[in-house]
């Protein structure tokens, strides 16, 4: 929705009541109007009508992660992860894609045009099969919950991941998933007995940019510096 209309930061104190007379949603805070959510209708509906075409006329198995790469390609803006994500074939995988606007979008378009089949059964596979044929496996899991359970679980079908990283702000006390230490995931074969994993409690959205400023941006940056640092060579002509 963002490549249409901007989400506003504000504060976690503005009233509930006088936002909903305003027809503003928060999310922490983060107010979004719910125009936006209208824009995205407008949008998503002829998208799930072709889906549902596709789906009958050519026999096209939809799942969460294939709904999500027809979008990518839709949205056509390099402002979108999706759209990045379709552009270099990465799948994206959303066990939980009902639960949001894109499951509203989902439910209004069962009244309008019903027949559009999401198979999360394939999608389930699909992760599961990557994480075992993988001849190393790696997580980094940034907050928690389903998604971290979803994840790790794939890697309990090849006895574990081999390198793991969580940040989030959870702790173990609360019973959550997101709280929970690295090895307890050991415990269920999903991190590797011999592994280092490590768990940050922070804010991933301070944290992760400074972790890939030290780790996969630097492969760029050190080439980009040791090309830098050659003397440069005349041409031929000179």
């Amino acid at each position: 929705m963002k490549c249409w209309a901007p989400t506003h930061v504000n504060s976690f104190d503005v009233s509930g009541a006088s936002l909903r007379a305003q027809q503003i949603n928060r999310i922490g805070n983060l107010l979004i109007p719910t125009q936006n959510y209208c824009l995205l209708e407008d949008w998503i509906t002829p998208i799930l009508d072709q889906m549902v075409v596709e789906q009958k006329n050519d026999g096209v198995l939809w799942t969460p992660s294939r709904l999500i790469n027809r979008l990518g390609r839709e949205i056509n803006n390099p402002e979108s992860i999706y759209y990045w994500a379709w552009k270099n074939d990465i799948p994206v995988f959303s066990p939980a894609i009902t639960d949001g606007g894109i499951g509203d979008m989902l439910y209004f378009h069962s009244y309008r045009n019903p027949g559009l089949v999401l198979d999360i059964i394939q999608d389930v596979k699909e992760l599961n099969v990557l994480a075992t044929h993988a001849v190393n496996s790696g997580m980094i899991i940034l907050g928690g919950g389903l998604i971290k359970h979803h994840i790790c679980n794939a890697n309990l079908m090849r006895n574990g991941a081999d390198f793991s990283v969580f940040i989030n702000t959870a702790h173990e006390f609360d019973g959550s998933d997101a709280g929970a230490r690295p090895d307890e995931a050991v415990s269920w074969g999903k991190i590797k007995v011999e592994a280092t994993p490590v768990k940050v409690c922070a804010d991933a959205s301070l944290v992760f940019p400074l972790v890939v400023a030290e780790t996969f941006a630097r492969i760029p940056r050190i080439s980009f510096l040791q090309e830098s640092e050659k003397p440069l060579k005349a041409s031929s002509g000179q």
